[in-house]
């Protein structure tokens, strides 16, 4: 039986194209129900506060640098989306007094936009390095910096930024969600070619590593709407990414819902997902299910509702 077209864009695969139960099934989820969605490999984590949830984001950066050392570096793979977490990092690094290059520790930037071919340079507004460095690495004291070659960014040779995740311990990637389920932006693909009657299997986009991709128009449209107050005109229509292949290099995923970035349906689906082991391509983030150690933060106050409120 051939599956729904999109409703959101007729030429790409995404999560309006699965089962209608399914889709049913995660707008019953409540709280409690959320919460019960923790299994082996896979842990669901509420958060009271703002500052409590963009707290526990900021540890994470500290924990994996702490692990590191000249023998064997760290490090964490991080997000712009969300943000909030990056000037708390690094309070907590100048707090402590954590000297990131006697730890030889490393970070990954996760994406960065492309135009005509190439990754934007740190001038361009919306360059997630450029954000990277003036919310977190600026504000680290001098002496306690990371060393400039242990920021690793998809910037330059994709293949090199690959490899650095088996020289590298990634100990935790981060991740927020988007509108369409991505994490990082590794988005579903088009409606097209080989993939036009279903789209890849998991095991196929699984085996996909840090590429230049093709974005979906729902992603371009949000991230107008949480960076640039809606100019859609600003955001280029493609990024590199890291893909599958690097994120299951890292023992850790971890995923942060502080409830602005997707919505109360799209925040339960993929849980629901990777709870039940249902990994499916036009919901990328599904595809975790798989992944040995997945965890999904939630901001109590950003779970809302799934039900009809007319505005």
């Amino acid at each position: 039986m051939s599956r729904p077209i999109s409703k959101l864009a007729p030429d790409w695969w995404d999560y309006t194209t699965l089962d209608p139960e399914l889709l049913a099934d995660a707008a019953r989820i409540d709280e409690r129900k959320l919460k019960g969605l923790s299994r082996p490999g896979f842990t669901v984590h509420f958060y009271d506060s703002v500052e409590e949830f963009y707290a526990a984001e900021a540890l994470e950066y500290i924990d994996a640098w702490r692990q590191s050392t000249p023998d064997n570096p760290a490090g964490i793979c991080g997000p712009i989306g969300p943000t909030e977490q990056l000037p708390v990092v690094a309070r907590i690094v100048n707090a402590l007094g954590l000297d990131l290059k006697k730890h030889d520790a490393h970070f990954w930037g996760m994406d960065e936009w492309v135009i005509d071919g190439q990754p934007v340079s740190t001038d361009h507004p919306l360059s997630f390095a450029k954000c990277d460095q003036a919310m977190c690495f600026d504000r680290i004291d001098k002496k306690l910096r990371i060393p400039e070659k242990n920021l690793h960014f998809p910037t330059g040779d994709l293949g090199a930024y690959s490899q650095s995740y088996d020289d590298i311990r990634c100990v935790v990637m981060q991740g927020g969600q988007g509108e369409i389920k991505h994490w990082a932006f590794n988005d579903p693909l088009p409606r097209a070619g080989k993939y036009k009657d279903a789209p890849p299997t998991p095991e196929e986009y699984r085996k996909l590593g840090t590429r230049v991709v093709k974005l979906h128009p729902v992603t371009i449209v949000q991230n107008a709407r949480t960076s640039g107050g809606g100019n859609v005109a600003m955001v280029p229509t493609h990024a590199a990414t890291v893909g599958p292949k690097e994120t299951w290099k890292a023992e850790k995923v971890s995923i942060w819902h502080p409830g602005h970035h997707d919505n109360p349906f799209g925040i339960r689906l993929t849980a629901l997902m990777i709870s039940k082991r249902l990994p499916d391509s036009a919901v990328p983030m599904s595809l975790l299910a798989d992944h040995p150690n997945v965890h999904f933060h939630y901001l109590r106050s950003g779970i809302g509702k799934v039900e009809v409120e007319m505005h």
